[in-house]
């Protein structure tokens, strides 16, 4: 299942910014959702079906906005005072933040399924026609001649994936040994050409302004990438070891109940698990939970070993104490 090129660009022109969304005329309310930087062409595909659903079920019509940037960034705005009624980050850490602050439930993860990740994907490359250099694996970046694009860790849920799916290879590779760990992630962040804040900012590096042999992003992006800008000239690369991503989703609910929308917030969110909206989520390269999509698109995910954050760095705190926190390792290893 494939959707048209005007869906996948559509939002770049309507959702540049804060608070921009496909344009409505009259409606009874309006929800603000939080998402993560490269989610725009994915929610400018599920929002008008699920306006459609509300207002063929509730009768109301509903204007569905916008705003994307880094997860976190994303959330820090929310603290800072964006009126965000529900958030649809890519990483756990980002939606807890809120958690800790009071604007989303303690019990956050239990609200959901599969802990409120209705879909979720894993760090893969893509390069350039014919794959020149090579790269099929972890190992392949840490090569002298490899140049790399991905997201800044310190900025961009997507880099704190990569770095943490990079340092899970190293690890598995080098049977827990430290200083060879070490050696092999200085490396691999020596070669990265440009750390930009997020997702989309590494694509634009990688595909508009022809810089590095490889960008490193979710497996979603980098398909749709592919899809968008030419089959003939880019490969998508899934590597045999990687990490999971999950895409937690959540209410704000201070928010939201502020706005009036806490039952179209919960039922946004609830519709995010629906079997069309899986359907159309795997449409987007992501993968999914629903059985019979999971079937139905079996073809189309390569198998790969995924780390999870919790078996390899022990928490998601403890990976952002240990490795992204001012002077941790992240910090420590780029230094020259």
């Amino acid at each position: 299942m494939t959707f048209p090129l005007y869906l996948r660009r559509g939002v770049l022109a309507l959702a540049l910014g804060v608070g921009v969304s496909t344009p409505a005329l009259a409606q009874d309310r309006e929800m603000l959702n939080s998402s993560y930087d490269i989610a725009r062409e994915l929610f400018s595909a599920i929002n008008p079906e699920f306006a459609t659903w509300w207002q063929e079920n509730q009768g109301e019509e509903v204007l569905i906005q916008q705003s994307h940037g880094g997860s976190s960034a994303q959330a820090r705005a929310i603290m800072q005072g964006l009126r965000a009624d529900v958030v649809t980050f890519n990483q756990v850490t980002d939606v807890q933040v809120l958690a800790d602050a009071g604007l989303v439930a303690e019990d956050w993860q239990t609200q959901f399924d599969n802990n409120a990740s209705p879909y979720y994907s894993t760090t893969a490359f893509l390069v350039r026609k014919d794959n020149p250099k090579g790269i099929e694996n972890w190992d392949d970046l840490a090569r002298e001649d490899v140049d790399i694009v991905f997201p800044n860790p310190k900025t961009s849920g997507n880099g704190r994936y990569t770095y943490l799916a990079a340092w899970g290879f190293a690890e598995d590779q080098f049977d827990g040994n430290e200083e060879r760990i070490h050696d092999f992630m200085r490396t691999f962040l020596g070669n990265v050409s440009v750390f930009d804040t997020g997702g989309r900012g590494a694509t634009t590096s990688f595909i508009e302004r022809g810089i590095g042999d490889v960008l490193i992003s979710f497996e979603s992006e980098v398909n749709n990438i592919r899809g968008e800008y030419g089959t003939e000239d880019y490969e998508v690369i899934v590597p045999p070891v990687s990490i999971l991503a999950e895409f937690p989703v959540a209410v704000v609910e201070e928010h939201a109940e502020r706005n009036g929308n806490l039952d179209l917030a919960r039922s946004y969110l609830e519709y995010l698990y629906t079997e069309d909206t899986q359907r159309l989520l795997a449409g987007f390269n992501y993968r999914v939970h629903h059985e019979a999509v999971v079937a139905e698109f079996a073809d189309q995910f390569p198998e790969t070993k995924l780390l999870e954050v919790e078996n390899v760095f022990g928490s998601w705190d403890e990976a952002m104490e240990t490795h992204f926190e001012g002077g941790a390792l992240l910090d420590q290893l780029q230094r020259r």
